[in-house]
């Protein structure tokens, strides 16, 4: 399982050209990956994967000539041994079950900053890197726990994971961002809440916040889901 001396091979495949380029220049920011070519069709990787040695694909699960299991099948079937890492915008724990049976070793949900990608790449070499034999169930677990990602962190205080998600779920769901008091009104919390929320997620990088002018008085900030980040 160690890698190659030009490190770890990736196959980016990825329909959209702005998120294959955003993926590709991510995995060569991470030292011991490098990027093998891209590939935007389930067709496509299948010819890459048949003329280049790739340890390691990329894959976005929606691409126009299919789904992207079906691709981990046939390249399966085909004999190739990649391990995958799926990138997607789907939250189907179906899908995810089924995506863990066909050796999907690694989920990272669309929209993503390079630090979540870095860390998961991270993890995956270090996994991939063990070798030789197991001193026992501890070594075992250690390894199979080097491709779990960290535990989330902690909430600042008087804020709730449940209240967090409806208000990040409204805020994704306004193509034009919000207020604090528009976010409140469509979660049915309090302005003052729904403004620690949304500075949570600003802090956190997930949000970004701008003043909104053109009213009487203060200008009011105005939130949006953070699209700093092409994928």
């Amino acid at each position: 399982m160690s890698a190659s001396p030009a490190g770890i091979r990736v196959l980016v495949v990825e329909d959209d050209p702005v998120a294959a380029d955003a993926h590709a220049l991510y995995v060569r920011r991470v030292p011991g990956f490098t990027v093998s070519g891209t590939a935007r069709s389930m067709a496509a990787a299948r010819r890459h994967l048949d003329h280049h040695p790739v340890d390691l694909v990329l894959l976005d699960l929606f691409l126009p000539d299919g789904h992207g299991l079906q691709l981990v099948r046939t390249l399966r079937a085909a004999g190739h041994t990649a391990d995958i890492v799926a990138v997607t915008s789907a939250r189907d724990l179906a899908m995810v079950r089924e995506g863990v049976s066909l050796g999907v070793v690694q989920y990272v949900l669309k929209p993503f900053t390079f630090a979540t990608l870095r860390d998961r790449l991270t993890r995956y070499a270090a996994f991939r890197a063990t070798t030789g034999e197991a001193s026992g169930q501890d070594e075992v677990d250690r390894t199979i726990a080097a491709l779990r990602a960290p535990r989330p962190a902690a909430l600042p205080k008087g804020l709730t994971a449940a209240t967090l998600r409806a208000v990040t779920d409204v805020l994704r769901a306004a193509e034009g961002g919000l207020t604090a008091t528009g976010t409140a009104a469509g979660v049915g919390i309090s302005r003052i809440t729904a403004r620690r929320y949304l500075e949570h997620l600003v802090a956190s990088g997930r949000a970004v916040r701008a003043p909104q002018y053109g009213q009487v008085g203060r200008p009011e900030l105005r939130y949006r889901w953070s699209d700093s980040d092409p994928v």
